[in-house]
């Protein structure tokens, strides 16, 4: 029989403790750096990459690095199940592929089970939103991410920065508190954290969603906003419906607005959140923030798809007084 390799819990407990002292100490000696924290994404070059005739300018920021980097990751983590897909293989697949599968083929049926027929259009949709909020938000637990940039001088009359001081290692600086001069600029930031991201998918989720109910109910589908159907043979009725069709309207707006902040305030929150706490308390506390973080992280990105898929699914179907109508 292979002996299973137990936790010595009475000589580990001293490894743990001597590394939290050893973490704190090194802490008090060269403290951490918070970043410049701050709503609009930091360039981390000063030229434009190019610029267009209407737009102006268009410059690299630490959030663009971030969606590069997230495309890789999809498109690495997803290729061979592509491939293997395309080959025609019936059988499961290990590693990647088989992860993949079992992603893909979870998703599948949380659509069928609430789209039915129409799974087929909802699905690359809420699949595609899923796995690109996920993959955003878990951006931040990587090690690097908010904290590696580029030192920049603090502007005259903003908040106190940190002064650049040699130390004992050839070559090296450290950043000091004090009435320092400068600040971080991270190379790459948490893309969750960018409302331009945000309000992109959200803009994606609703006018796709008018897309799908034209194409299931056609120009019925603008009863919806516009129910005139009773205006003049019910007139107090029909104005009722009128204005709540007015409302609905509203709604659809609204729901940009709702999508946007609601996933762009949680990860900007727990961003700044794992800011403050790794400079003030930097050993073990941001551990168990990282893994709050790591639920947060997808019970959002879950939330913002199975909305989507909600109100594309319901876009599908007849409106309640127009179904009421027919029978």
């Amino acid at each position: 029989m292979e002996k299973t390799r137990k936790w010595r819990y009475g000589v580990n407990r001293w490894y743990v403790l001597l590394f939290i002292i050893l973490g704190i100490v090194f802490a008090k000696m060269y403290p951490p750096i918070r970043p410049h924290i701050q709503v609009a994404p930091e360039r981390i070059a000063e030229a434009p990459l190019f610029t267009l005739p209407v737009i102006g300018p268009f410059y690299m920021t630490n959030t663009l690095v971030a969606m590069l980097i997230m495309d890789v990751v999809i498109i690495l983590f997803f290729l061979p199940f592509m491939l293997a897909a395309k080959r025609g293989s019936i059988m499961p697949e290990g590693g990647f592929a088989g992860a993949a599968e079992a992603i893909v083929e979870m998703l599948y049926n949380l659509v069928e089970k609430t789209a039915g027929k129409a799974t087929k259009d909802i699905f690359p949709w809420f699949a595609t939103i899923f796995i690109t909020v996920l993959v955003a938000n878990w951006m931040e637990l990587i090690p690097g991410v908010d904290s590696i940039g580029i030192l920049e001088h603090v502007k005259e009359g903003a908040h106190e920065g940190y002064q650049a001081v040699a130390t004992f290692i050839p070559g090296m600086m450290a950043l000091v508190r004090g009435e320092g001069h400068y600040n971080v600029t991270s190379y790459v930031r948490v893309l969750s954290t960018d409302l331009n991201f945000t309000s992109s998918l959200a803009l994606i989720s609703v006018i796709m969603t008018q897309v799908i109910g034209i194409k299931y109910q056609g120009m019925a589908y603008f009863s919806k906003f516009f129910n005139t159907r009773e205006l003049f043979t019910k007139p107090f009725m029909g104005a009722m419906d009128f204005l709540v069709g007015l409302l609905e309207i509203i709604s659809e707006v609204s729901k940009i607005l709702s999508f946007a902040f609601r996933l762009f305030g949680n990860i900007f929150a727990g961003s700044v959140l794992l800011f403050l706490v790794g400079s003030m308390i930097p050993v073990f506390v941001q551990s168990m923030i990282l893994v709050f973080e790591f639920g947060i992280g997808m019970i959002q990105a879950f939330v913002f798809a199975m909305l989507t898929l909600v109100f594309m699914s319901q876009a599908t179907q007849g409106h309640g007084g127009e179904a009421h109508h027919e029978a």
